[in-house]
């Protein structure tokens, strides 16, 4: 597989679409941008050298427009390696639609196989940096976790940050947090970007504890293989009918109650792009200019480890799809 040449292309897809739906940056139309993000995506996906699948998909809980589980993309030539993708066109879309920090394009992927197919319910996640590798327990509390964090670090769980989404249900994790003597910072959306932070040093991003999509988990898990770090996660089931979800998903042998791990999530040789759509704290967000704009990424790979970051500017006279037109053009009709 030439991971390289595939790692430049996947950034290429997460840039389309973030430049699509950074457009609608702040309009209040949440499906409006995750339907640009969406045909953006999908129109990309077209000139990629490979036979793809996608198994993690995004907007099932919420009926918004999505790239559905076990979509075909890429070109499907002969030799085209067939490769599993995991994907959120918009991660935050509220982020995006109301002109707040943080929202991104992401998309991971791996050769068949090498993802977890989780099923779109909820999960519980602890997430950390490189020195969080083997360290962190989900089993354990969110105070026995800051306090091995800190040990491994060197310094005082005073001294840490732990990020979380600011949700009600995270009430009594929120209050353990602070209880313990953590600072802790609360995110409207976001918790891939948020997990990515963790493993970056200028961040200020310790440690991560919540529960959000599952979906995202793998996503998560995806880009820390990449960036040394660690994830575990452990699904949460509401009703019968979200254990059911899992089964159907999973396959009826799955131990649904099971704690994953980051490599039960995602592993083997996985590539990762994300490109910012609104400005937050680990990409800027796309920024339009006269003829064109300029878009932030990040890409990885597993097998050696590497991170770039790529400042693109693009021309839209050059590219004329990437024009408010062009992406019209590939619109369907939106109420």
């Amino acid at each position: 597989m030439q991971e390289r040449n595939l790692a430049l292309e996947l950034v290429r897809v997460t840039e389309a679409a973030s430049i699509a739906c950074a457009r609608s940056m702040g309009q209040g139309k949440p499906n409006y941008s995750d339907q640009l993000a969406v045909n953006a995506m999908r129109a990309a996906f077209d000139n990629m050298h490979i036979s793809g699948t996608v198994v993690i998909g995004e907007g099932e809980r919420d009926e918004a427009p999505m790239l559905y589980i076990g979509e075909e993309v890429g070109r499907r030539a002969e030799r085209d390696p067939e490769m599993d993708i995991a994907l959120d066109p918009l991660e935050g879309t509220n982020l995006c639609a109301y002109g707040r920090p943080g929202a991104l394009s992401v998309i991971a992927m791996a050769p068949k196989g090498c993802f977890l197919n989780a099923p779109d319910i909820y999960m519980n996640k602890v997430a950390a940096g490189p020195y969080g590798r083997g360290v962190i327990d989900i089993t354990k509390t969110p105070t026995q976790n800051l306090a091995l964090i800190a040990e491994a670090k060197g310094v005082e769980i005073e001294d840490l940050t732990a990020i979380a989404l600011d949700r009600p249900r995270h009430e009594k994790l929120i209050s353990e947090i602070r209880g313990a003597g953590a600072r802790i910072r609360l995110i409207e959306d976001g918790d891939v970007d948020a997990a990515i932070a963790t493993c970056k040093p200028d961040s200020g991003i310790d440690i991560l504890f919540g529960i959000g999509g599952a979906p995202e988990g793998v996503l998560a898990a995806a880009a820390l293989q990449c960036m040394g770090g660690d994830v575990q996660g452990k699904l949460m089931f509401y009703n019968d009918e979200e254990r059911q979800r899992a089964y159907d998903v999973m396959g009826e042998d799955a131990d649904i109650e099971a704690v994953l791990s980051c490599e039960d999530l995602a592993h083997g040789e996985v590539l990762f792009a994300a490109t910012g759509v609104t400005s937050g704290g680990m990409l800027d967000g796309v920024r339009f200019t006269a003829g064109g704009c300029r878009t932030h990424s990040l890409v990885m790979r597993s097998k050696s480890g590497t991170v770039r970051t790529i400042d693109a500017v693009h021309d839209f006279e050059q590219k004329p799809h990437y024009t408010l037109d062009g992406f019209h053009q590939k619109m369907d009709k939106i109420d």
